[in-house]
């Protein structure tokens, strides 16, 4: 009778070896799971920072519309010297012609600016919600939370509008308990770090 060569003893080792950790591991009680939730439309509400950068955009956009009907007002006044003009004559042609380009500056720039000012808006989106994203993973790494949900904290039972009944009907989350709320500590946090920068400017 041949006997086994060493390799093969090592194979059959390791193979014992292997099934002893997978039932030992099957054995060990899982870590139980803690679930947190957070009201991402109430932190975007509330945070200083997200509030001061909006305000910074809608600013931004008063000053186009501003600029747009500037140009307005500068194309109407050209229909106004037009109305005394003979049609096809040189001055009227001319001003037709400045009426006309006017009218593409005006169409070019409202495009331009509406896809800034989306653009920007999307960057002040994201860039929020990654700085509340980093501020939950702290949170839960350090309380030990194993699972982090979105949700809406208003009540059902106070609203009175009928589409809000029934979005608040068709919610995930059907009850929980309070402190499974992360919202208020996140936002405070989130503030607390926007103030100390704000403050240090």
């Amino acid at each position: 009778m041949k006997k086994p060569s060493l390799w093969m003893t090592a194979f059959v080792a390791a193979g014992l070896l292997v099934a002893v950790n997978t039932a030992s591991a099957q054995n060990q009680p899982s870590a139980a799971h803690q679930v947190g939730l957070i009201d991402m439309a109430h932190i975007f509400k509330n945070y200083e920072k997200f509030k001061a950068e909006t305000q910074g955009l809608q600013a931004a956009a008063e000053q186009a519309e501003q600029k747009a009907q500037d140009m307005v007002a500068q194309m109407k006044s050209v229909q106004g010297q037009m109305q005394g003009l003979t049609a096809n004559s040189p001055d009227y042609n001319a001003k037709e012609a400045q009426l006309i380009e006017l009218q593409t500056k005006l169409q070019a720039f409202q495009q331009v600016e509406r896809r800034d000012i989306v653009r920007k808006q999307a960057e002040v989106y994201k860039k929020i919600y990654v700085e509340v994203q980093d501020a939950v993973s702290m949170y839960a790494k350090h309380y030990e939370y194993t699972l982090i949900m979105r949700f809406n904290r208003e009540d059902v039972a106070a609203a009175g509008d009928p589409q809000k009944i029934i979005q608040g009907m068709n919610r995930q989350v059907v009850w929980h308990r309070p402190q499974d709320d992360l919202t208020d500590p996140i936002l405070q946090y989130l503030n607390d770090q926007y103030n100390k920068t704000a403050s240090a400017r």
